[in-house]
């Protein structure tokens, strides 16, 4: 099991819910009302919605969305060594 697995069987269901339809448009390309930004002096962005951090980057010509990591925020949120 994954570690975006293991946090999704952590969180409660409404949390779960809430984040799973975060997941869903960011991968649908929908940008609009998502809270985005570039991580400075990486490739990586990040989503910030409540609690949840989702780092991803894009790949490829057509800019697929990978999700490196999904965490609760804490003080090693953005530190680089914990998501490549």
């Amino acid at each position: 099991m994954d570690k975006i697995e293991k946090l999704l069987r952590k969180i409660n269901q409404k949390s779960r819910e809430q984040l799973l339809t975060i997941i869903t448009r960011l991968l649908a390309g929908e940008r609009h009302g998502l809270n985005i930004k570039r991580l400075i002096g990486t490739d990586f962005c990040r989503l910030r919605s409540g609690r949840f951090r989702i780092i991803f980057h894009y790949e490829g010509k057509n800019r697929e969305i990978i999700i490196d990591s999904i965490k609760l925020r804490d003080e090693n949120t953005y530190n680089e060594n914990t998501y490549k």
